[in-house]
């Protein structure tokens, strides 16, 4: 299995001035430590339950282009980029900057979005849920055209290009993993087996609701003749930290292995976490040592 790094805050010690050196630190760290991805929010403002709107929040694209350059080997998406956000050809365009700099590292985390607050805050259209996953939708599709060897017109409902040109072309081949975040039934796991790669799943949902998800896609998969295998199932969760022995609220190293060989057994491919300590030099220390070495020698279910 693999595992994967979400940065989902950047108000740490020292304040503003030092987040460029304290995220850079993190990102060759996280990579140091054998982790597969590294992810952030793409969000305007701090969402709730994180902390306070007025929170330090960085842009998605500019955050990980910057660790790009701190790095050689981790793959980088956000977590998830709201389809209202940017208009698809230029989002496209921006996920395949992003490819390119890294030398292939990318993937396109891609949402329908949710936090009407931001969009309201700094002026962006914030439509209706259906209208989103229309948008969704045939942001999919320009992407898929884009990262293809054909130049057309795109010709739908909300968008409408009148060149699909790309060049630099993506590295990632045939392009960078489309990850569609949510667990929406109807909508989003539908579109993961028509257009994605990879879905992601909250843990905390709880097993049952977890496996039922799954099911779900493995429905939409063979209703659009796709094999289920092709998907790669991520999870999502957090943690305080980690430790060898467990102490000041962190987790010990044997219960952390025990909890993600569970989300192996589940059939997920690569589990993504969020650290809250993950500013400090030694929150990755009995990772590296003791639960990342374990993590990649886990079987996935189903694999």
């Amino acid at each position: 299995m693999k595992i994967g790094l979400q940065v989902n805050s950047f108000t740490w010690e020292g304040g503003d001035a030092r987040i460029g050196e304290t995220f850079g630190a993190i990102g060759r760290r996280a990579e140091e430590a054998g982790f597969d991805s590294l992810w952030v929010m793409d969000h305007f403002f701090q969402i709730p339950g994180l902390g306070p709107a007025d929170f330090a929040m960085l842009e998605g694209y500019s955050a990980l282009s910057f660790i790009a350059g701190q790095t050689s080997k981790i793959k980088l998406g956000t977590m998830v980029t709201g389809v209202t956000y940017r208009h698809p050809g230029i989002l496209v365009k921006t996920v395949t900057t992003l490819d390119v700099l890294s030398g292939g590292r990318a993937y396109f985390g891609v949402g329908a979005g949710w936090n009407e607050r931001e969009h309201l805050g700094l002026g962006v259209r914030f439509p209706p849920t259906a209208e989103r996953f229309e948008r969704l939708e045939e942001t999919l599709q320009i992407a898929l055209m884009m990262w293809s060897d054909e130049v057309g017109q795109f010709n739908g409902k909300h968008y409408q290009l009148a060149e699909t040109l790309n060049s630099p072309q993506v590295l990632s081949k045939p392009h960078p993993p489309i990850l569609i975040g949510g667990g929406g039934e109807q909508k989003t796991l539908r579109l993961v087996a028509r257009y994605g790669d990879a879905c992601n799943l909250f843990f905390r949902m709880g097993d049952d609701v977890v496996r039922h998800k799954l099911d779900v896609l493995r429905s939409h998969c063979e209703a659009e003749g796709r094999p289920y295998e092709e998907i790669e199932k991520t999870s999502l969760a957090g943690f305080a930290g980690f430790s060898r022995d467990g102490k000041q609220g962190t987790k010990s190293s044997q219960k952390a292995i025990a909890d993600f060989s569970h989300v192996a057994e589940m059939g997920f491919d690569q589990a993504i976490i969020s650290i809250g300590n993950v500013s400090h030099p030694d929150a990755f220390d009995t990772l590296r040592d003791e639960i990342v070495p374990a993590v990649h020698e886990m079987k996935v279910a189903g694999r």
